[in-house]
């Protein structure tokens, strides 16, 4: 048999490389998605052909993550329960889709993913599978090897020489990508205990952040960002420069407690310092170039679209229909959005288009020559008949 690992060179994965042979009597092919973790990944490579990997994969991602998975979720101003941005979940289908390309190149007849059977990534990772190639053979080693911790894992590591960094002070899990950075269990699965100061990576505290703001304006265009301070960017790089400049200014930490979808609430502590600006800036340039109808259609359907990405369903047919809407909607969210960073805070200044919606002559408390505010009385009066109505008729 050949299994294709999506393989990260954390605990879990450097562990499954050398369980699979055993339990399978396989070739395990090592497939890593760099998709702005910022490692080093000829040292992943190195490491999984010495823990037993016929073949390592490394696929620069970066690009087509940002561009094809990240921006079609900030279009949709999509949050899971009101406050995750859902950097971990819009990961997970893109390397899984990749994962399907190199099984299908090197003929192989099984995938395997290091995600546990608690969680949502086996999730996330399967429905992608069993969508892109209905016939592929799954292996989930969590669900299978005699290990029930991560304890256990870097004890049979330790006996086994494989090098790992997880250790048994600083157990938990961190997941990382060019959107955000997580943190779960370990020392964080007590709800009540602070996040350790010296976890976090990509932003500062806010109160060791800069006394000076930092003024920043945000170009885009048809809903997507494509300028900072006039300068163009690749979506990737747009994204790795917002990041250093909220990150330096303490923006974008999360510490929420959310219900996964197997049931089991969760604790994450989360860092989306790039991605929390644009979730703003975003709604600041809607606000002027949406119709309301339009927008509050949209924002109807904002849990929905949320759900779908959070449990997996990227592949469905029902996302890519609500994605056709959403990118409809944004045809003329084209603009500028002024911002300014300050101590964890990202602050919206001002924002213009030139197909603004927002008309001054009309907005205005001032003389205007456009409304007649004494047609208000009839549109009142009009709206209020079955209010009136219930009342007369319920006395």
């Amino acid at each position: 048999m050949k299994i294709i690992l999506a393989y990260s060179g954390g605990l879990d994965t450097s562990v499954a490389i050398k369980w699979l042979k055993d339990k399978y009597s396989a070739e395990v092919i090592a497939f890593c998605a760099d998709i702005g973790q910022e490692e080093n990944f000829q040292e992943i490579a190195e490491k999984a052909i010495k823990t037993g990997a016929s073949k390592v994969f490394i696929e620069d991602l970066r690009e087509e993550f940002v561009r094809d998975f990240v921006f079609p979720m900030l279009r949709a101003n999509a949050v899971y329960e009101g406050g995750y941005l859902m950097g971990t979940s819009i990961a997970r289908p893109l390397i899984a889709k990749k994962q399907i390309e190199i099984a299908i190149s090197e003929k192989a007849e099984a995938v395997a993913h290091g995600a546990t059977g608690k969680g949502n990534d086996q999730v996330r990772f399967e429905l992608t599978y069993y969508a892109l190639k209905p016939d592929i053979k799954v292996i989930a080693p969590w669900r299978d090897w005699e290990f029930s911790s991560r304890s256990s894992l870097i004890e049979y590591a330790e006996k086994n020489k494989i090098p790992v960094q997880a250790t048994k002070e600083k157990p938990y899990s961190i997941d990382r990508n060019l959107f955000h950075i997580s943190y779960e269990g370990g020392i964080l699965e007590d709800p009540w205990n602070e996040p350790p100061s010296d976890m976090y990576t990509m932003t500062l505290p806010p109160e060791k952040a800069s006394d000076t703001p930092l003024f920043v304006e945000i170009d885009y265009e048809n809903g997507d960002p494509v300028a900072i301070n006039g300068e163009r960017l690749s979506p990737a790089s747009l994204l790795q420069r917002l990041n250093k400049m909220a990150g330096e200014n303490g923006i974008g930490r999360v510490d929420i407690v959310e219900n996964r979808y197997v049931g089991i609430k969760s604790r994450g502590v989360y860092e989306t310092p790039g991605g929390t600006v644009l979730h703003i800036a975003h709604k600041a340039i809607e606000s002027i170039t949406m119709d309301r109808e339009i927008m509050h259609l949209r924002d109807s359907l904002i849990p929905r679209y949320a759900e779908l990405i959070y449990y997996g369903y990227w592949f469905s047919p029902e996302r890519e229909a609500l994605q056709k809407l959403i990118d409809e909607t944004q045809k003329n969210v084209t603009g500028t959005v002024r911002l300014k960073f300050y101590k964890g805070n990202c602050i919206v200044l001002g924002r213009k288009s030139p197909y603004s919606l927002y008309k001054k002559e009309l907005a205005t408390f001032e003389k205007d020559q456009v409304y007649n505010q004494k047609d208000a009385e009839g549109f009142i009066k009009i709206n209020a008949l079955r209010l009136r109505t219930i009342k007369k008729y319920n006395e």
